[in-house]
């Protein structure tokens, strides 16, 4: 045993010192501990404290070694002969008390297991490591032995009794601890995901100009962060100022982080519609606030319900925007989602000569590599122009359109007429209520504006016509009274 224990202590300290106890209570049979309390190695030699709860967790599992026999092994004591009682195994001490065969004394199982813990020394050792066999007295001992509460008995009991209960154990305390911690941690990161969410889809900006906790406007990521606390309790306890200060997953850099998640998910949603195959870009470059010239890319495919589609794939800073820089710029962002430049098979840009050139322009360039990858001018660019290009060559439209601009500069240009333009409108559109020759109705009788001309617009000509034949005598109106 003195053999067995130092190798075991032995292979304690090393495995200790190479951080890996766990192999080592693997290794460890418990069911191969003495269950005689007269036979085993004291609880003090388990160095390891792994391995030492392990130990009293298994003889606390056992119970005490109670073994009920017929006839104990008698003892004179005096003049009589006295032996154990196995009738004190049902007692008030039967959830300690042990008997052990081998040298016929009584032992206390919760003070062999914790007393070291509480106290260090060699008295009182009764019924931890010598025994206990005083048959005469062994009732006044016990009730002795168990004393008062805050004894040392009273306290190892304790410590058997928490040890015993698998849902107090100081392991299980943990993994609830840090499983309450994980699901916290998980409500903080899906509330900051679904407002971010809401704020890409609609194209709403995160921060506010003042995010500090006296400020009434913190922003729309913040202020629909506490809205969805205040709406969800459950919520509301674990999100801002509820939260970890090193956690609570509202810094610009998790908004961006977030971001940057949607967008590849996005884009990885789209890459799996087009499903590897073949497809159109349209290209357009322009500059933006900062005035850096940014070049956006739009695929054009079939996906997979048979349906022509065109999916926005990202915006590339170009220095320049020649054909050969351009070409590149879309050669690098079709490689970073896995996309073939073989697979184009169409361009679509505007009517730029570094875009369409026959010689060195882009879709020249592109369908060097990709033969078929056929250019195709904007048709609605195309069209716009040929429009404003035919009205100026007739005299009596372009003189039209002259007047409607010349009015659309005098009463735009001035907000005493736009707005009394306006009245007019409301005054004149409340007389035809109450004489009943319009109805009332969602969506309709809108208030009417002057939206300026664009020649690569078509479409705003129709409209400030529209509105003039609406709002026409309400603009004589105006311009009588400023006559």
């Amino acid at each position: 045993m003195d053999k067995f224990l130092a190798k075991f202590n032995h292979s304690q300290a090393s495995s200790s010192a190479n951080g890996n106890p766990s192999s080592l209570i693997d290794d460890l049979n418990l069911d191969s501990r003495e269950a005689d309390p007269g036979k085993r190695v004291p609880i003090a030699h388990y160095n390891n404290p792994r391995i030492k709860d392990e130990v009293r967790k298994h003889y606390i599992q056992k119970g005490p070694c109670q073994p009920k026999m017929d006839s104990y092994h008698p003892t004179k004591i005096g003049k009589r002969t006295r032996q154990f009682c196995k009738i004190w195994f049902e007692g008030p001490y039967s959830k300690w008390l042990e008997y052990s065969v081998e040298k016929d004394s009584v032992y206390c199982l919760c003070c062999y297991l914790f007393k070291d813990d509480f106290f260090l020394g060699i008295t009182s050792e009764f019924y931890t490591k010598t025994g206990f066999r005083s048959w005469n007295r062994a009732l006044e001992r016990f009730r002795k032995h168990v004393d008062d509460v805050n004894s040392i008995h009273d306290k190892c009991f304790n410590k058997m009794l928490d040890l015993s209960n698998h849902h107090q154990s100081i392991q299980v305390v943990i993994d609830k601890h840090s499983q309450k911690l994980k699901i916290e941690y998980r409500m903080r990161l899906e509330a900051s995901i679904d407002v971010s969410r809401l704020l890409l889809q609609y194209g709403l900006p995160f921060r506010g100009h003042d995010e500090s906790e006296s400020s009434i406007n913190q922003g729309f990521f913040l202020g629909l962060l506490r809205w969805h606390g205040d709406k969800h309790p459950d919520v509301g306890k674990v999100i801002l100022e509820n939260a970890p200060q090193n956690d609570t997953l509202t810094c610009p850099m998790i908004q961006k982080d977030i971001a940057n998640a949607c967008v590849k998910e996005t884009l990885k949603a789209i890459i799996g519609d087009l499903n590897g195959d073949y497809f159109g870009i349209l290209v357009d470059e322009s500059k933006d606030i900062s005035h850096k010239e940014q070049m956006a890319l739009v695929l054009r495919f079939v996906n997979k319900n048979g349906e022509v589609v065109e999916r926005f794939i990202g915006l590339v800073h170009v220095s320049d925007t020649s054909a050969c820089s351009l070409k590149k710029a879309i050669y690098s962002l079709l490689s970073v989602h896995s996309l073939s430049p073989s697979k184009i098979c169409g361009q679509g840009y505007d009517g730029a000569s570094n875009m369409k050139g026959e010689i060195n322009g882009l879709k020249t360039l592109i369908m060097k590599d990709s033969p078929s990858a056929y250019y195709i001018h904007c048709f609605a660019h195309q069209l716009q122009l040929t429009l404003v290009a035919i009205a100026k060559k007739h005299l009596d439209v372009e003189d039209f359109f002259d007047h409607v601009s010349n009015v659309l500069n005098v009463v735009g240009g001035s907000f005493k007429r736009r707005d009394l333009l306006c009245d007019h409108q409301a005054k004149k559109l409340e007389q035809l209520f109450e004489s009943g020759e319009v109805q009332k109705g969602q969506g309709l009788h809108q208030e009417r504006g002057l939206q300026r001309l664009g020649d690569t617009r078509w479409g705003s000509h129709f409209k400030t016509l529209d509105n003039f034949i609406v709002i026409f005598l309400s603009l004589g109106i105006t311009f009588q009274n400023f006559r």
